[in-house]
């Protein structure tokens, strides 16, 4: 999954001048609660967030319509690309642009995450060592997992074997679930190997199946449209 709507633009994050602490708005807790009735009758073993607040708050909304949730742990690996010095953009349409404008570049290898952030490499490689290392856990068979659009967008590059430039390509609304199924073989040293990965449903939006009206990118949607 991706997290619910934030407020990257709101008083307490500019105040802050870190983005790491929004916050899930009215909206994306409507948006995780929508999820969590979509989730009600997935049998899940692992729960996973990023650890960053917006991540921790979607996924406690959707295992609070479980009876026997996991327990939500935090990997560090799925957090947002690190986009180092706060930017305080003029207009939040400014702010979309820039974001779109990055995210074209990220299969450059040198390209950041912002003038002053984190490699789109270097998030790449760490996402997909926190999923490889999920899948080599053994006993389960279902897990979620919360994170965010930049890491979402990389993993899925990496499932369809694209590599970080596929990342425009997919979109992540907000609160939209990616289906992931893998067939893992024994590796003869004691381990599992990924045999095949498949992508069975991506951006999946429980709060609107055909995605009627949204007419936006998520980026549009995200620092174009401020909610409380």
């Amino acid at each position: 999954m991706r997290h619910g709507h934030v407020d990257y633009a709101s008083k307490e994050v500019v105040e802050a001048q870190d983005a790491t602490i929004a916050r899930l708005t009215a909206l994306g807790i409507q948006q995780a609660q929508a999820a969590a009735e979509a989730f009600s009758d997935v049998d899940l073993d692992i729960a996973v967030c990023s650890g960053l607040r917006r991540t921790r708050e979607t996924a406690s909304i959707v295992l609070a319509a479980h009876r026997q949730a996991p327990v939500l742990e935090d990997e560090p690996g799925f957090e947002e690309l690190k986009s180092g010095k706060f930017i305080p953009f003029a207009t939040r349409e400014e702010l979309s642009a820039y974001l779109t404008m990055m995210f074209d570049r990220a299969g450059d290898p040198e390209a950041s995450f912002f003038e002053s952030g984190e490699k789109f490499a270097d998030a790449y490689a760490r996402a997909v060592a926190a999923i490889e290392a999920l899948l080599a856990r053994p006993g389960w068979a279902s897990a979620l997992v919360v994170a965010h659009e930049g890491i979402n967008r990389l993993l899925l590059g990496w499932m369809c074997g694209a590599g970080p430039a596929a990342s425009l390509s997919f979109e992540q609304d907000l609160a939209c679930v990616n289906v992931l199924d893998f067939d893992l073989v024994d590796d003869g040293a004691g381990g599992r190997r990924i045999d095949r990965r498949i992508i069975k449903a991506v951006n999946v939006t429980p709060y609107g199946w055909l995605k009627a009206g949204m007419h936006m990118t998520s980026f549009e949607a995200i620092f174009t449209t401020p909610q409380t």
